[in-house]
């Protein structure tokens, strides 16, 4: 039965959408955070921690440069940044106004910089080159070259596998090793990809505005479609990996089914009488309806 997709938007930016995040399951769901240029450079120069709750300003935390990347342990007492200094800088949330751990060897300004292994392990990436660091003693394990320039790393620590996207190709690496594990090459140039927590398949998306759903065993192009008016900056799974979130130069947020036609959330998916009385098996050439 053939189906299509149906993203819900999420109406509120005004400006380019440049990163987004989920966070872990709560006993409240699940929530959504994006990113867009309009605050960018605003806020990435002096950052500031937040009650996700209440909204109130809890810490600043003043750097020099521009961050470009921020990341929280588990237990969210420690804070990892990078930016363009070319420094990562560890703060101890409990002690906001001491002097930050600095760790450096990055030759170019950082473009991403995330926790690894249970927060023993720091992932980093300049232009051409991501570094695995040991956070006990601060001192680089491994690097990787790539071809090109680095557009977006993803950490899944299931497997510990990281993704990483560069150019047209989308590579999975092992998180502990930097070895690779597999790679893909998408048609476009690619700024943003994602892996489903199950593994089962890989979403992602870039320049030519299309988002790309991937088999992640064989490689097989499960899906293509265009749903944004300008290139795709960021792509994540949910946490239950029953959709994903895309935010784009449009200025736009849009979620999308894992598996289309499913009941789930505001989706919601009406099969016409005439349809519903047919068996189950048959072959049909007419769509089914999904509400959103």
């Amino acid at each position: 039965m053939a189906m299509r997709q149906t993203p819900l938007t999420c109406s509120g930016h005004t400006r380019p959408v440049v990163d987004l995040a989920f966070s872990g399951v709560t006993p409240y769901g699940y929530f959504l955070i994006s990113a867009c240029k309009a605050c960018a450079y605003l806020l990435w120069m002096l950052n500031k921690v937040w009650d996700a709750v209440s909204g109130d300003e809890l810490i600043t935390l003043a750097h020099k440069h521009i961050v470009k990347s921020v990341d929280f342990t588990q237990d969210s007492n420690y804070l990892l940044t990078g930016g363009q200094d070319k420094l990562l800088r560890i703060y101890d949330l409990s002690k906001p106004e001491a002097e930050p751990d600095v760790v450096s060897g990055h030759t170019s300004g950082i473009k991403k910089a995330l926790w690894s292994s249970d927060d023993k392990q720091i992932l980093s990436a300049d232009d051409k080159t991501v570094r695995l660091w040991d956070r006990s003693t601060m001192t680089e394990v491994k690097a990787l070259n790539v071809a090109m320039s680095v557009s977006s790393m993803e950490y899944v620590p299931e497997g510990q596998i990281l993704v990483i996207t560069y150019g047209k190709t989308i590579a999975f690496h092992s998180a502990e090793t930097l070895e690779q594990i597999k790679s893909f090459e998408a048609p476009a140039t690619i700024n943003s990809a994602s892996l489903h927590p199950a593994k089962e398949c890989l979403v992602a998306g870039g320049e030519d505005f299309k988002l790309y759903k991937y088999d992640y065993n064989t490689g097989e192009e499960l899906e293509s479609y265009k749903g944004h008016f300008g290139p795709i900056h960021c792509v994540r799974f949910s946490p239950d990996g029953e959709l994903y979130a895309s935010g784009s130069e449009d200025g736009t947020l849009r979620l999308w089914q894992t598996t289309v036609g499913k009941t789930y959330g505001l989706w919601k998916c009406v099969v016409p009488e005439d349809l519903a009385s047919e068996n189950s098996d048959s072959v049909y050439s007419s769509t089914p309806e999904v509400k959103a």
